[in-house]
C-alpha cells in the first residue's frame, strides 16, 4: 500500500513538474494601456479569444467581440465588463462561414466604429461540411473568411495606424500544404470527411494562415500596419467539440494530460498585439513570445503565398 502511495505521490509531483518546466509558456510582459484605441477579436466568446478580449478589455481597449453565437458572445461580454469594469466591451454578429455576413460585419463596424487598431484574427474550426458559399467549412472560416475580413478593414486600420493584425495560426502548419488543383476544383483544401481528413484540413488551413500573413506583409509595406502570425502553443480549447467519438476518445487524455489552459494560450496572441519594437518582424510566426527564425521554407513560398492571395481574392469576389 504504501508503495502504491509512494509510486502516485512521485506521478503527481512529475505530472506538475512537467507543467511547470516543460510545458509552462512564457507570458506576455507588455505593460502597454489601450485607453481611446479599438480592437477587433473573432471567436472571442470563448477559449483563447475571449481570454486575449478580457486582457485588452483590462488595458482600456473598446473591445468588438464578433462572434457567430449571440447568445454566448453576449455572456461573454457581460463576464469581461464584470471582471474588468470597462463597459467599452461589445458583441457584434460575425459568420465567418457565410462571406455575406463578412461583408455585413464589415460594414457594420465601419459605420459605427470610428477606427481599428488592433484586429485579432483568433477564431477556427476543425468541422466537416460546407461554407454558406460552398466551401470547404475549415478552408471558409479559418483562412478565407479571415482574409476577406482584413481585406475589407484595412483602409480603416491604415488610417488608425500604428495598427496591427494578429492572426492565430498553429504548429500545425509544418504538417500543411496548398493544393491549388483541389482548391480550384473542390473549393476545399483536401477531400473526405474522416476525424483525420479533417485534422489535415485543419492543417492546410493553418498554412493558409502563416502564408497570409507573409503576403500581407509585403502588400503592407511602406504603410503603418504590421502583421504576425503565431502558434499558441497546445492549448485545451473547444476547437475539437464537433469530433467524432472516437478521435474524441483518443484526444480526450493527452489534451486533458499535455494541454494547458487558454490564458497561457492567449500569450503570444497579446505579445504580438502589444509587444513594443516589434514591427521590423511584420509577416513573421510567433511562438512562445518570440519570432521563430527556422520556419519551414513552405510558410514562405513566395509563389505559393501570392496565389493563394489572388485565389481568395477571386473567391471573395475582389478580384
Amino acid at each position: 500500500m504504501m508503495l502504491l502511495l509512494l509510486f502516485g505521490l512521485l506521478l503527481v509531483g512529475g505530472y506538475f513538474l512537467l507543467h511547470v518546466t516543460v510545458l509552462k509558456l512564457p507570458r506576455c510582459k507588455s505593460s502597454a494601456k489601450l485607453d481611446g484605441k479599438t480592437a477587433v477579436v473573432t471567436g472571442a466568446n470563448t477559449g483563447i479569444g475571449k481570454t486575449t478580449a478580457m486582457d485588452l478589455a483590462r488595458r482600456g481597449a473598446r473591445v468588438i467581440l464578433a462572434c457567430r453565437d449571440r447568445r454566448r458572445a453576449e455572456a461573454a461580454v457581460q463576464e469581461i465588463i464584470e471582471e474588468t469594469g470597462n463597459s467599452q466591451v461589445i458583441f457584434m454578429q460575425l459568420d465567418l462561414a457565410s462571406l455575406q455576413s463578412v461583408r455585413s460585419f464589415a460594414d457594420n463596424f465601419l459605420r459605427s466604429e470610428s477606427r481599428l487598431d488592433l484586429l485579432i484574427n483568433n477564431a477556427g474550426l476543425m468541422n466537416g461540411g460546407k461554407t454558406e458559399d460552398g466551401f470547404g467549412m475549415i478552408f471558409g472560416v479559418n483562412h478565407l473568411g479571415h482574409f476577406l475580413l482584413t481585406v475589407l478593414l484595412l483602409d480603416r486600420l491604415k488610417a488608425s495606424g500604428p495598427s496591427r493584425v494578429v492572426t492565430v495560426a498553429s504548429k500545425a502548419y509544418t504538417m500543411g500544404k496548398v493544393d491549388f488543383n483541389c482548391l480550384t476544383t473542390h473549393r476545399d483544401l483536401a477531400l473526405g470527411g474522416s476525424d483525420y481528413q479533417l485534422f489535415q484540413k485543419y492543417c492546410h488551413s493553418k498554412l493558409c494562415n502563416v502564408l497570409f500573413t507573409y503576403e500581407l506583409a509585403k502588400r503592407l509595406q511602406g504603410t503603418n500596419v504590421t502583421c504576425y502570425s503565431l502558434h499558441p502553443g497546445a492549448i485545451k480549447t473547444e476547437i475539437g467539440r464537433n469530433t467524432g467519438f472516437w478521435w474524441n476518445l483518443f484526444l480526450t487524455p493527452i489534451i486533458f494530460l499535455f494541454f494547458v489552459d487558454a490564458e497561457s494560450g492567449a500569450q503570444t496572441t497579446l505579445h504580438c498585439a502589444l509587444e513594443e519594437g516589434v514591427e521590423h518582424l511584420s509577416g513573421h510566426y510567433f511562438t512562445h513570445c518570440a519570432p521563430l527564425t527556422s520556419i519551414e521554407s513552405k510558410a514562405r513560398d513566395n509563389a505559393v503565398a501570392k496565389k493563394l492571395w489572388e485565389l481568395s481574392e477571386t473567391f471573395c469576389g475582389l478580384s
